[in-house]
């Protein structure tokens, strides 16, 4: 048995997990808060499952990784560092570069910095927590994996914008995708599990979290994914617009007069859910107002679930048919108002129907079938889990 840990590092905090390899045992969970904080914020889980909580100076990611490396001694989690056998980083942009997860060496660490104008709240912050454990573990392997990886499949009718070619020759503006490490995960679950393993699966999985997407899987293959150059694109999120008139990015910095920087910012971090309702980008705060009779509030969870309902449909057309669709992530698997709220908006022309029953039950972690047995199309929610993915990943191409 070995350690292998999975991380993803944010510019202001850092998740981990660590695992005892090959079982896939859950050793313990944690997260550093608010680094670069004097109240940062250090918590994680000891050997009987309760949660510890440190209220501290974090200076910066390697006082973070410091702050681990210390709660794993000190908890009895492990004896020694020398157990920690691979480190594996969750990536946010691969770019066209990566099809696969990839040992992080220099040429990878090189590419994902030439990344950083794709994802320039993800892939700086992802690298300066890879140094951090890097320096912190020198002889120990660490993997990077990617979001964008498991989208390479499309074909250029799908990922490619109608502008003329040379901005994607000199440039590489393309669609990219997000979420595939969890894509990935839904649908090797769906596949084997809900599907057994059947020829010419068609099914369309929805991490539907604060950030959300949607893909179109043929056969374990991505087809066609929401996201698109940047995690902007898409359907309506908590605070990102998602698709929308590309005009409107113009207008508004003409009539406004503020910098485009300030606009795209706007559209990322005030926009979406918490920009329509002006009550929050939780969806359990705008459901709150909502009931209360907030119209603004259920303005915004209409506007969502019309999106997304759009977006079930057009992929349903281009699969052809849909085997299953998977509902996961922060919403997709705890909120059952606002799965009902999309089905709605798409169950008169798709014939989709949830139980009432299963489909208020099945929150809080559980697994299970929420469509009623007369739907079109079988739904399931299914509790995702990337850093699983990616200890299996830092297993495999460390050859452990």
């Amino acid at each position: 048995m070995y350690k292998i840990m999975s991380v993803n590092a944010g510019s202001s905090s850092m998740k981990f997990k660590l695992y005892d390899m090959p079982e896939e045992k859950v050793l313990t969970v944690g997260i550093c808060e608010r680094i670069g904080h004097v109240d940062g914020i250090f918590s994680m889980k000891n050997k009987e499952g309760k949660k510890i909580k440190k209220v501290l100076p974090i200076e910066d990611h390697a006082v973070a990784v410091k702050l681990i490396m210390d709660g794993l001694i000190e908890q009895g989690i492990i004896k020694s560092l020398t157990e920690i056998k691979g480190v594996g980083h969750r990536i946010v942009q691969g770019g066209s570069y990566f099809s696969d997860s990839a040992l992080l060496n220099q040429d990878t660490e090189d590419k994902i910095e030439s990344l950083i104008p794709l994802a320039p709240l993800h892939n700086g912050p992802h690298l300066i927590g890879f140094r951090a454990f890097k320096k912190a573990l020198p002889d120990v392997g660490q993997v990077a994996v990617f979001d964008t990886a498991f989208h390479q499949t499309m074909e250029p009718a799908d990922y490619l914008f109608p502008i003329d070619p040379k901005y994607y020759e000199k440039y590489k503006c393309r669609r990219y995708g997000a979420h595939g490490t969890s894509h990935k995960y839904l649908a090797e679950i769906a596949i084997k599990k809900y599907l057994h393993n059947k020829k010419d699966s068609r099914i369309i999985t929805c991490h539907i979290g604060s950030g959300a997407s949607l893909a179109a899987i043929k056969d374990g293959k991505v087809v066609l994914t929401s996201m698109g150059l940047t995690p902007l694109g898409g359907i309506m999120m908590g605070t990102r617009t998602g698709d929308m008139d590309p005009s409107v990015f113009n207008y508004l910095v003409t009539s406004t007069g503020k910098s485009a920087e300030e606009i795209f910012q706007e559209f990322n971090k005030n926009s979406g859910l918490l920009g329509v309702s002006q009550v929050s980008n939780d969806t359990r705060d705008i459901a709150k107002a909502a009931k209360e009779g907030n119209k603004q509030a259920q303005l915004a969870i209409k506007m969502w679930a019309r999106k997304l309902a759009q977006y079930l449909a057009s992929y349903a057309c281009r699969l052809g048919r849909v085997d299953l669709i998977v509902w996961s992530a922060g919403v997709g698997e705890n909120s059952s108002d606002y799965r009902q709220a999309a089905i709605d908006e798409c169950s008169e022309y798709m014939g989709l129907k949830l139980d009432p029953v299963k489909n208020e039950e099945t929150i809080h972690g559980v697994e299970a079938f929420i469509s009623s047995d007369d739907s079109s199309i079988p739904m399931v929610v299914i509790p995702t889990d990337e850093e699983i993915m990616i200890a299996r990943d830092t297993v495999r191409l460390l050859k452990l």
